[in-house]
């Protein structure tokens, strides 16, 4: 079994979920007592948001560089960075370990091309949706495109994510603004991605609205399970 990296804390609702479906996943597939090999470094995310607030991602990228670099001389054999939006300093972050970098995206592409699935509504911070790394790179390597709500539709997303669900505050009522700006797209897409690692904790994980839903965290340790267990490396080819 390989030993897994994370670089976690963003935040630490969501690194549980990160810990337990790896364990979990481990148990499954091996029974008895096994449980993942698994090096953790959970960052303070206070530090993490004011970065992004301030629109510091070269600062953010070298503080989870040397995060990774940590992870690499600790013993991991791969690092998994368990949130969405800092994957837009992915590139920062392989440039500096010798180890593979499990990029959600590729994860995320994977699974729909597996899928058959061309078009995609994204729900995510504002930053993983204003920014080009997430769009761009499931278009040029997997051929799929995205969707992504008004900006003030974003607005409200991202402030239910940051004020609620990363502070475990999870709310019927957001949910059901969720849902509204889901109905706004569900005739022009064949999925939602749930594009933040903290929205599977408030939106179903198999359909919304009839939409099949694709929970980028599950998704992100499904690969990284396989990883681990040898069973399969091919993302690795691609970074």
């Amino acid at each position: 079994m390989r030993t897994i990296g994370i670089i976690g804390g963003m935040s630490w609702e969501s690194t549980a979920t990160y810990y337990r479906l790896l364990n979990e996943g481990v148990r499954k597939r091996l029974g008895g007592l096994h449980s993942a090999k698994i090096l953790l470094h959970s960052c303070d995310f206070a530090e993490i948001e004011a970065w992004q607030r301030a629109g510091s991602w070269e600062e953010a990228g070298t503080a989870l560089a040397s995060t990774a670099k940590t992870l690499e001389r600790a013993g991991a054999d791969f690092i998994l960075l368990a949130t969405n939006t800092m994957h837009l300093v992915a590139d920062t972050i392989q440039s500096n370990v010798h180890i593979p970098f499990l990029h959600i995206v590729d994860a995320i592409g994977e699974h729909l091309q597996q899928q058959g699935i061309q078009k995609a509504l994204l729900l995510a911070t504002r930053f993983s949706m204003r920014h080009p790394f997430y769009r761009e790179r499931l278009q040029q390597r997997y051929g799929i495109s995205l969707l992504t709500p008004t900006a003030v539709e974003q607005e409200l997303i991202h402030r239910i994510i940051y004020d609620e669900l990363c502070v475990g505050n999870i709310r019927s009522s957001s949910r059901q603004k969720y849902h509204e700006v889901i109905r706004n797209y569900k005739d022009q897409v064949e999925s939602i991605i749930l594009g933040c690692t903290e929205i599977g904790l408030l939106l179903s994980q198999s359909k919304v609205m009839g939409l099949p839903t694709i929970d980028s965290t599950r998704i992100h340790v499904d690969t990284a399970l396989r990883w681990a267990m040898n069973e399969s490396w091919t993302t690795v080819n691609r970074w």
